[in-house]
């Protein structure tokens, strides 16, 4: 790790770095989010008290409550979880709770920061590392975690494409990997490039750049439901699910302009919700009353064809697939 030193924290391995990135776009990135890790805007207790940490944890989960089913943080118990962009550690401190072997990486040291007080805070057990590092230089070697998880962080980095092939990397044969990437094609967005194309009079402006210089760090990215398929499909993943989840901001994304928020409600019904039920995946049981049927086991789903769900117009991506073996 070149550039690495170490530094004291709650009991683990913690590195920081002396200089996150030589590139202007990587530095803005790092500097935006080194000034106020995400979620941390909502507490009003005294930084790093325990009641700044419950209010964060608080808003997280009552914000986006889908978080716990995709994690399933107590699935992992005991197994080696890396996750990327930890921020202010409120996922992070799931899998330590659940008992997971955790590491952890973030470009910046605010976040490194958060996490140490964090588990000193509640009194948790020491994660397997922390480091403040790049998601696409990963300094981890191959084929070492059970699951790799990044949550609303790899679109920010200038590479996406290369720290998602970095994740993938590290992850074992037959582990998991999960990650939420924005989709640019969400009422969300669209309602962005309404306020800051249309009604500044510039129509031409597309939704990459309202992702791109209005949400959040500079150069954040969205990518279509093709897109990331063709993102994944030259990586070594079988059992793609890419779930599509509205959430707040869709659902309050005109609320200034009540006309304009129950059209993008109503845009949010239309394009309805779909499911990924097969029922090639269901068998009867033994015992079910009726005609004899045929008492084979279900027709297992073709591996490698991804599955598609949720509403198309959501802001979130939630994306499943494990790792080749």
């Amino acid at each position: 790790m070149s550039g690495v030193r170490p530094a004291r924290g709650a009991g683990a391995e913690i590195y920081t770095m002396k200089e996150p990135s030589s590139e202007p776009l990587k530095r803005q990135m790092h500097d935006f989010w080194n000034e106020q890790s995400c979620d941390t805007q909502v507490a009003k207790a005294a930084k790093f008290t325990r009641e700044y940490f419950e209010e964060i944890e608080t808003f997280r989960y009552d914000d986006q409550p889908f978080i716990h089913s995709f994690a399933q943080f107590t699935r992992y118990h005991g197994k080696k979880v890396l996750e990327i962009g930890f921020g202010a550690g409120t996922d992070f401190i799931q899998w330590l709770r659940a008992g997971a072997l955790v590491s952890g990486i973030d470009l910046t040291e605010e976040a490194l920061e958060n996490v140490r007080h964090r588990i000193n805070s509640y009194g948790l057990p020491a994660p397997e590392s922390l480091q403040v590092a790049d998601a696409e230089k990963l300094p981890h070697k191959s084929d070492m975690f059970d699951l790799g998880y990044s949550f609303g962080v790899l679109h920010h980095t200038p590479d996406t494409e290369k720290a998602v092939r970095e994740l993938v990397r590290v992850i074992r044969p037959g582990g998991h990997l999960k990650i939420m990437l924005y989709n640019r094609y969400s009422i969300y967005i669209i309602n962005r490039w309404v306020r800051f194309g249309l009604l500044k009079c510039r129509p031409w402006r597309t939704l990459r750049w309202v992702l791109c210089n209005t949400v959040e760090s500079a150069g954040t990215k969205g990518y279509t439901r093709g897109e990331l398929l063709r993102l994944l499909d030259g990586l070594p993943l079988r059992n793609v699910h890419i779930h599509t989840q509205v959430t707040a901001a869709d659902y309050l994304s005109s609320s200034a302009l009540p006309p304009l928020n129950w059209l993008c409600r109503r845009a949010l019904q239309l394009a309805g919700y779909h499911f990924g039920w097969l029922k090639s995946d269901y068998v009867p049981r033994i015992n079910d009353p009726g005609k004899p049927v045929n008492r084979t086991c279900a027709v297992p789903r073709n591996k490698k064809q991804p599955i598609l769900t949720g509403n198309p117009l959501g802001f979130f991506h939630c994306i499943f697939a494990e790792k080749e073996g």
